[in-house]
């Protein structure tokens, strides 16, 4: 059994979670900014299918991208450095990158970021908790991540690719941005066969919940976030 959570319940404990499947803690509450951002807080994120109460999970082990450890393949270097029409923003769209991930693909009929689920981060981008970075090519979005800045972690959220390498390139680069601001972690919840390949390991949830504790320099996150275009040739080498 999982709690069942009223909008004023305040989240169990992270030790409660279920073992399986994913490390399932409660259900209900809400979706508002100050709910989401006790949650990643506390190394918790609502996920659910259409249909379903609003599920909290806070899963152990976790799958993470080591920031400072990171290096992409040398295809994805190759990848970009041959692709001159490639461009990277931060900030400049994060609606429609959201409004991008939501959308059903050849592998996948439908996903789990509904209305409600966009409201809610667009809200917290527009307060400044939630974050993307666009890939262009030439004047079309072609792909992109966005998430959630918590401290020293980045909590990837969904990502998506309309062009082969697309998403990872977003990635790629989001990794090679955050590194010289001293950000550990990008978080990327749940454990899938395409994450490993993609260099994710496993992080056991004491450790990350010590990680999420590391705090950024002192006003440094503002600068970071600013509405900006970014070089790609910069981000990502070998």
């Amino acid at each position: 059994m999982v709690a069942y959570l009223d909008p004023d319940t305040p989240f169990p404990s992270v030790l409660q979670a279920l073992t399986e499947p994913n490390g399932l803690l409660a259900a209900g509450a809400d979706l508002s900014p100050e709910r989401l951002i006790n949650a990643y807080s506390q190394g918790i994120f609502p996920w659910y299918s259409e249909g379903e109460p609003i599920l909290w999970w806070s899963p152990d082990p976790r799958m993470v991208f080591d920031i400072q450890t990171f290096r992409p393949s040398r295809s994805l270097c190759r990848f970009i450095k041959n692709q001159p029409q490639l461009r990277v923003t931060l900030n400049q769209n994060f609606e429609r990158v959201i409004t991008e991930c939501a959308k059903p693909t050849d592998n996948r009929e439908s996903t789990w970021i509904d209305d409600d689920i966009k409201k809610a981060y667009l809200k917290l981008h527009h307060q400044g908790y939630a974050h993307s970075l666009e890939v262009w090519q030439n004047e079309h979005l072609v792909g992109g991540i966005y998430g959630i800045a918590n401290h020293s972690v980045f909590c990837g959220e969904s990502m998506f690719s309309r062009i082969s390498n697309g998403s990872k390139t977003a990635l790629a680069c989001l990794i090679a941005y955050l590194k010289p601001h001293h950000f550990s972690l990008i978080d990327c919840q749940v454990e899938n066969p395409h994450l490993v390949s993609l260099g994710a390991v496993s992080l056991s949830r004491n450790d990350y919940l010590e990680i999420l504790k590391a705090p950024l320099q002192a006003g440094l996150s503002d600068k970071i976030w600013q509405r900006k275009s970014l070089c790609l040739a910069n981000l990502v080498t070998r």
